[in-house]
Order: C-alpha cells, then sequence, then structure tokens
C-alpha cells in the first residue's frame, strides 16, 4: 500500500530556491522510480525577501501547516540583503528569517542537530593524504539550550550600549535526551573508520565550565546504558587539532549547543565544504532537514550554487521517515539518493565550482540545474539496474 507524506518546503532567501528545486527533482525521480510512498511537496514562500514585500516572515498558513500537518520540513535557507547591501533585518534587530528558524526549532522542539560529517570519493579535502576512507562521522549537536537560550540582552546608560549579556543553559533533561540520541545514532552505524569501533566523543569543556561539568556526568550516565559502544573524551579546543591530524577515529560526537555549532563547520570543511554539507533538526515528533551554507545571497541567480547538500538534506529526510513509520520505500529512496550522489561525485564530471578543485581543477564547472539533473537520472538508473 502507498503511503503519503505531506512534506513542508521552505526554499527561503538567496541560493535556498536553487538547491531546493534540485533537491525536489531528485525527490520526484525516487519516487517514480521506487514507488511504495507519495510525497505531496506544499511550497510556501518565506524568509527575508519576503518579509521586504509583505512585512511579514511567512504566513499564517505557512506557519500553520509547517507546525501542525506536515509530516517533515525541507528549508533551503533564510536570509537576505537589502539594496546596499546590508542583511535585512526584523525591528528587534534580529534577521528577518530568524523567527522561522528558531521558532522551528523551539517550538517543534528540536532538540538534536545531526551533522553527518562524510567525505564523498571524488570531494576535495584540505588534509593531506586523507581519502574518502578515512571520514565518515556523525556530529549531533544539542539544539534547543546552551548559549542560544534566548536569556540575554543588553543595558544601555545614557543611550550608550554598557554591558551585553548571554546567559548559557545546560539541563540534565535537555543534555540526557541528546547524548541517548547520539549513542542511539553510534548502535545504528559501522564505527569509525579507522577501526570499526562504535565509539562516541563528548567534546566539551569541562575542565572550567560548569554546565559542561553537567553535559560530561550525564554522558558517563547514559554511557552506563549502551556497554557496546566506547566512549571517548576530548575539550573542545583540543578536538579541533585532532579532528584535524585522525579524522578517522571518530564515529559519533556530540556536543553542547554554540560547541557544536563550531565544530560541524569545521567539520563541514574536511567533508569537502558547505555545499556537500546536510543537516537534520531532529524532536521526538517532527523533523527539519536543510542544507547548512545559507542563503548566500551574493551568488544567488547565478546558477552556479552547490544543491548536493539540499539533496543529501532530502535523503535525511527519507531516512528519518523510514525509520518514524517503519516504511522499507523511504529507505530504499534514502539509500538510492545518497548512491546516486556517491556515483556523480566518484565520476567527477559533474560539478559544481566549489569542488573543481585539487585533482579536479580541470573539469568545466556545471550548473546548479545540471549537477541536480544528473543526481536524479542516476537515481533511475540505479533503481532499473
Amino acid at each position: 500500500m502507498t503511503r503519503t507524506y505531506r512534506i513542508s518546503v521552505l526554499p527561503g532567501d538567496g541560493i535556498g530556491p536553487e538547491v531546493v528545486t534540485e533537491a525536489l527533482r531528485v525527490l520526484r525521480a525516487a519516487q517514480d522510480a521506487l514507488r511504495g510512498a507519495e510525497f505531496q511537496v506544499h511550497e510556501f514562500e518565506c524568509g527575508g525577501q519576503y518579509y521586504v514585500r509583505t512585512g511579514k516572515e511567512w504566513t499564517e498558513e505557512a506557519e500553520e501547516f509547517t507546525k501542525r500537518q506536515a509530516d517533515a520540513v525541507l528549508l533551503g535557507a533564510v536570509g537576505a540583503e537589502d539594496a546596499s547591501g546590508q542583511p535585512v533585518r526584523l525591528p528587534d534587530g534580529n534577521l528577518a528569517g530568524y523567527n522561522i528558524v528558531l521558532g522551528l526549532r523551539f517550538g517543534l522542539d528540536l532538540y538534536a542537530n545531526v551533522r553527518p560529517v562524510r567525505l564523498f570519493e571524488g570531494v576535495p579535502t584540505p588534509l593531506y593524504g586523507v581519502t574518502h576512507k578515512d571520514i565518515d562521522m556523525v556530529i549531533v549537536r544539542e539544539n534547543t539550550e546552551g548559549l542560544y537560550t534566548p536569556t540575554r540582552g543588553i543595558m544601555k546608560r545614557g543611550g550608550v550600549e554598557e554591558i551585553a549579556i548571554d546567559t548559557r543553559v545546560i539541563t540534565r533533561h535537555g543534555a540526557l535526551r541528546v547524548i541517548r540520541k547520539a549513542f542511539r545514532l553510534s548502535m545504528e552505524r559501522n564505527g569509525a573508520p579507522l577501526d570499526g569501533v562504535r565509539r562516541v566523543t563528548c567534546v566539551d569543556k569541562s575542565n572550567l565550565l560548569a554546565g559542561c561539568q553537567l553535559f560530561r556526568r550525564v554522558f558517563d550516565e547514559v554511557a552506563g546504558e549502551y556497554p557496546g559502544v566506547s566512549v571517548d573524551y576530548a575539550y573542545v579546543d583540543a578536538w579541533t587539532q585532532w579532528c584535524l591530524r585522525r579524522p578517522q577515529f571518530y564515529d559519533v560526537v556530540v556536543a553542547p549547543n554554540a560547541f557544536g555549532d563550531i565544530i560541524t563547520d569545521l567539520g563541514a570543511a574536511i567533508q569537502g565544504g558547505l555545499g556537500v554539507a546536510p543537516a537534520a533538526n531532529i524532536g521526538d515528533g517532527h523533523g527539519v532537514f536543510e542544507p547548512v551554507h545559507g542563503s548566500a545571497p551574493r551568488h544567488a541567480g547565478q546558477g552556479t550554487a552547490n544543491p548536493v547538500a539540499a539533496v543529501l538534506a532530502t535523503s535525511m529526510m527519507l531516512r528519518w521517515l523510514g525509520d518514524r513509520h517503519g516504511d522499507r520505500s523511504c529507505w530504499d529512496a534514502a539509500e538510492t539518493v545518497e548512491r546516486a550522489v556517491a556515483d556523480v561525485l566518484r565520476e567527477g564530471q559533474v560539478r559544481t565550482a566549489d569542488l573543481c578543485r585539487g585533482p579536479w581543477a580541470a573539469v568545466q564547472p556545471s550548473s546548479t540545474s545540471a549537477v541536480g539533473r544528473a543526481i536524479a537520472e542516476r537515481v533511475s538508473v540505479l533503481v532499473e539496474g
């Protein structure tokens, strides 16, 4: 029996609509080729450009459907620039689109930001002597508290900004659920590339910060529930250099919010750049999936943006739907999309300019649509084969 999933699609600003268009092309190819699941796409305008035109970040209809009716959300990027090149902001100073991204994160309690850091064959990495066999980890970042908890403010005296305060909040409940998510992920994987050991690394600053000390104590408690998973510890500053020196050691990494935000961009760099880095924001009942590269408004409309991250985010969405509903067709679709991406990247002839480096410097860059089309066509070939 065919199951129908309602997908809220929020292309957003800048290059967001361009890469989401290609992600949807691949999603349609997977649906047509594999059958067993149908994806009803409900697309809504939103973000900074929409705010400039309407005075709203999105419509009430878009918000209602996305939060209450959608089975999953595919987000492009939000953030626009005005005519002078400055970011479009709300009256409170936040970027226009802020309330969509953080509103979904906090409103739907998407407590785990899951960032695969995988180097595909055919993708250049800045690490000397490292190949696609050496980088395959997942970084799990706490997503709803920490330093980004909205308990902050600026005190003025005589119109002068004198004091700025950001309060970091780490709770046992918040730490417990994201750390358990990390251990469960490790149990589903094949271990670290170095030795095949299922391993979860706790990255924090517990030598100094009370919140990190609580985070690590909870980590140790959870570790006792998973005797089949090895544990590892690193202070965040030390981990940044260990990650570069021996990325093959890492399987799953878990970190508090702000530290996780920083180290995931380091992960994106070693896997080939933001153009190939997807992310999932996951709670117990909802999931928002996105490329992590942002809206990059200065590159919008040129047809040069890399859609691979958006396509891989779609694959993550499919896998999550399969897990949530026990739907084999979604699992098959996710696996086929990921294999199609791997094939196109390995062959090396169809790629956007950001990947035309190193051994691929002589390759003529392909457009955003050409890459999306190549992946979609490969999906069909893989199914027929």
